[in-house]
């Protein structure tokens, strides 16, 4: 599931090439504070996929609710 959901939300990253220096900048919408900047295309999507990773990790350490990922949906569950 966790697989999935990172595959669902990097698969919605938007790339662009910055024009004052030809550097490529990730972002995936609805994921704020997600976002990578590198000198390759590849280096990008590898960077912006490890700090979608952390992200998730720090917001199911606060129990923070996690963005619904074409329909794929991460919920924190509390165990007895």
């Amino acid at each position: 599931m966790l697989t999935n959901y990172i595959n669902a939300a990097l698969h919605n990253a938007k790339y662009e090439i910055l024009s004052d220096d030809q550097s490529f900048y990730g972002e995936i919408p609805g994921f704020d504070g997600v976002y990578s900047n590198s000198n390759t295309l590849e280096k990008c999507r590898e960077e912006l996929a490890e700090v979608l990773e952390d992200w998730i990790l720090f917001r199911v350490s606060r129990n923070l609710a996690l963005p619904v990922v074409d329909g794929i949906e991460l919920s924190i569950k509390e165990v007895a």
